[in-house]
């Protein structure tokens, strides 16, 4: 009969190497899951807050009788706060004679975001763009700094609320992938 070999001695560089290379993307995947689950989607950097923007739109909201209180208490928090997103603008008929712009929205993806239904408020944000600031349309994802604002907005016609957060812009940079 063969004598068992203790585990410490079956173990070597060979196999710590192999369990690190397994265990290391799962325990980064992780650490990067609870991070989003702690912050709520908002990371504090001092000087502005980073949004995420799946996060921001991820409620449910009445499209016509919603008020500020259906709004969850972290974002309108973030009220006149300085703020970074990262989104893909949509912009139709926005653009001057020059192509720069004076109105956006943003939204986490123009092509994910409203697979259950028609886009409600909560998913897109209303970019202003600052005067005195030159902005450009982009069709790759962005980075938007401004001051975030938060209200309802309803369209005085219909009733249909428009949009619940808008930002003061102040830059836009795409990412380059």
């Amino acid at each position: 009969m063969r004598e068992k070999i203790p585990w410490a001695e079956r173990i070597n560089l060979r196999v710590l190497v192999f369990i690190a290379a397994v265990a290391l993307p799962i325990a980064l995947l992780f650490l990067w899951w609870l991070n989003e689950f702690l912050s709520g989607g908002i990371h504090n950097h001092g000087s502005y807050s980073e949004v995420d923007l799946k996060a921001m739109s991820s409620f449910n909201m009445n499209q016509m009788t919603a008020t500020m209180k259906d709004i969850p208490e972290q974002w309108r928090g973030l009220e006149g706060k300085k703020v970074l997103m990262v989104g893909e603008m949509w912009a139709p008929n926005s653009a001057d004679d020059s192509g720069r712009l004076n109105y956006f929205q943003l939204v986490y993806s123009k092509t994910k975001c409203c697979f259950n239904g028609p886009p409600l408020a909560q998913h897109f944000v209303d970019g202003n763009v600052v005067e005195g600031k030159h902005v450009y349309y982009y069709d790759v994802p962005v980075k938007v700094n401004g001051t975030l604002h938060v209200f309802v907005h309803k369209d005085p016609t219909t009733g249909v609320i428009k949009s619940i957060y808008h930002v003061d812009v102040e830059k836009v940079e795409p990412i380059d992938n």
